[in-house]
Protein backbone atom coordinates (compact mmCIF):
# COMPACT_ATOMS: atom_id res chain seq x y z
CA UNK A 1 0.00 0.00 0.00
CA UNK A 2 1.55 3.29 -0.74
CA UNK A 3 1.72 6.80 1.43
CA UNK A 4 -1.55 7.77 -0.11
CA UNK A 5 -3.69 4.66 0.36
CA UNK A 6 -2.68 4.58 3.46
CA UNK A 7 -3.51 8.30 4.30
CA UNK A 8 -6.89 7.19 2.41
CA UNK A 9 -8.08 4.79 5.17
CA UNK A 10 -6.40 6.43 7.88
CA UNK A 11 -8.94 9.25 7.33
CA UNK A 12 -12.25 7.52 7.76
CA UNK A 13 -10.71 5.02 10.75
CA UNK A 14 -9.70 8.63 12.77
CA UNK A 15 -13.38 9.77 12.41
CA UNK A 16 -14.88 6.48 14.64
CA UNK A 17 -15.02 6.86 18.33
CA UNK A 18 -14.73 3.03 18.98
CA UNK A 19 -13.78 -0.10 16.77
CA UNK A 20 -15.26 -3.02 19.26
CA UNK A 21 -13.46 -6.36 18.74
CA UNK A 22 -16.51 -8.70 17.04
CA UNK A 23 -17.33 -12.38 18.96
CA UNK A 24 -16.61 -15.40 17.24
CA UNK A 25 -20.83 -15.43 16.63
CA UNK A 26 -20.77 -12.20 15.62
CA UNK A 27 -23.40 -11.03 13.13
CA UNK A 28 -23.50 -8.78 9.97
CA UNK A 29 -25.60 -5.61 9.07
CA UNK A 30 -27.16 -6.41 5.75
CA UNK A 31 -29.89 -3.53 5.74
CA UNK A 32 -30.93 -0.03 7.04
CA UNK A 33 -33.77 0.64 8.13
CA UNK A 34 -34.29 4.40 7.27
CA UNK A 35 -37.73 6.73 8.57
CA UNK A 36 -37.72 10.10 6.27
CA UNK A 37 -34.25 9.61 5.08
CA UNK A 38 -32.79 8.72 8.16
CA UNK A 39 -31.23 6.05 9.53
CA UNK A 40 -33.04 5.00 12.56
CA UNK A 41 -32.60 1.11 12.94
CA UNK A 42 -29.94 -1.94 11.48
CA UNK A 43 -31.30 -5.30 9.33
CA UNK A 44 -28.58 -8.03 10.91
CA UNK A 45 -27.83 -11.22 9.25
CA UNK A 46 -29.89 -13.40 11.33
CA UNK A 47 -32.79 -11.38 10.12
CA UNK A 48 -33.09 -9.32 13.44
CA UNK A 49 -34.16 -5.52 12.89
CA UNK A 50 -32.38 -3.49 15.75
CA UNK A 51 -32.67 0.27 16.50
CA UNK A 52 -30.15 2.73 16.23
CA UNK A 53 -28.94 2.98 19.69
CA UNK A 54 -29.70 -0.90 20.16
CA UNK A 55 -27.55 -1.48 17.16
CA UNK A 56 -24.56 0.56 18.96
CA UNK A 57 -24.76 -1.00 21.93
CA UNK A 58 -24.50 -4.96 20.36
CA UNK A 59 -21.55 -3.53 17.98
CA UNK A 60 -19.66 -2.32 21.32
CA UNK A 61 -20.56 -5.72 22.95
CA UNK A 62 -18.94 -7.59 20.07
CA UNK A 63 -21.98 -8.90 18.86
CA UNK A 64 -21.84 -6.74 15.20
CA UNK A 65 -18.97 -7.13 12.92
CA UNK A 66 -16.90 -5.13 10.12
CA UNK A 67 -18.38 -1.68 11.87
CA UNK A 68 -17.22 1.26 14.06
CA UNK A 69 -18.74 3.46 16.66
CA UNK A 70 -18.95 7.35 15.72
CA UNK A 71 -21.12 10.20 16.86
CA UNK A 72 -22.75 13.38 15.90
CA UNK A 73 -23.26 15.71 18.69
CA UNK A 74 -24.67 13.52 21.45
CA UNK A 75 -26.13 10.54 18.64
CA UNK A 76 -23.41 7.38 18.48
CA UNK A 77 -24.09 5.68 15.68
CA UNK A 78 -22.39 2.91 13.49
CA UNK A 79 -19.91 3.49 10.68
CA UNK A 80 -18.68 0.48 8.06
CA UNK A 81 -14.95 -0.31 8.88
CA UNK A 82 -13.03 0.91 5.89
CA UNK A 83 -11.69 -2.12 3.58
CA UNK A 84 -11.24 -0.49 0.51
CA UNK A 85 -14.80 -2.61 -1.04
CA UNK A 86 -17.37 0.02 -1.38
CA UNK A 87 -20.49 -2.69 -1.84
CA UNK A 88 -20.50 -3.25 1.77
CA UNK A 89 -20.30 0.35 2.74
CA UNK A 90 -23.17 1.03 5.18
CA UNK A 91 -24.54 3.61 2.87
CA UNK A 92 -24.59 0.82 -0.26
CA UNK A 93 -27.02 -1.81 1.57
CA UNK A 94 -30.29 -1.94 1.22
CA UNK A 95 -33.02 -0.03 2.73
CA UNK A 96 -36.40 -0.42 3.78
CA UNK A 97 -38.69 2.00 5.90
CA UNK A 98 -39.75 2.23 9.15
CA UNK A 99 -43.02 0.78 9.92
CA UNK A 100 -45.72 3.32 11.30
CA UNK A 101 -46.05 1.85 14.53
CA UNK A 102 -41.65 1.89 15.09
CA UNK A 103 -40.54 4.10 16.96
CA UNK A 104 -38.78 6.85 15.86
Amino acid sequence: MNQKDTFRSALPMAALDEIPEPSANAKEIVGLVKSSGKITGYQLSDGQTVSKSEGVAMAKAGDIQGVGVAHRGDTEYLKALPDGNETNNLSSLPTTSASSNSPN
